[in-house]
Order: C-alpha cells, then structure tokens, then sequence
C-alpha cells in the first residue's frame, strides 16, 4: 500500500542558497531531492564531486 503522506523530500535552493522541505521554488532553482536537510545542505558540494568524477569517467573513457 503507498504512502498516503509520503515526505516531500529536501532540496537545495540555488537561487535563494536556502535548504527547504518540499517544493518550495520553482524546479529549475533547484537541487534534489535529498532525504534530509544535512544532505540538502551540502547539494553544491555534492554536484561537484559529480562534475568531477562525470569528467574524469569521460577522459578515461576517451583515452582508451
């Protein structure tokens, strides 16, 4: 049976650089969802751990 009052999720707001609960801005502002605030918080820091390891994947993969 689902959830009939599923948790909204946390995201990261990129306009405002506020963490919020549920959809608050508009979707291209923002980042998730997260499953928790802490999470959310660190949203910025997690896109470029995965810019980073998205570039590295791409030159390996070009070098071969």
């Amino acid at each position: 049976m689902a959830d009939s009052n599923p948790d909204p999720g946390w995201y990261y707001c990129t306009k405002h650089g506020t963490v919020e609960h549920g959809e608050v801005c508009r979707a291209a502002d923002r980042l998730g969802p997260y499953p928790d605030r802490e999470t959310a918080s660190r949203a910025l820091e997690i896109a470029r751990e995965r810019s980073a390891a998205w570039d590295k994947a791409e030159r390996e993969w070009n070098d071969d």
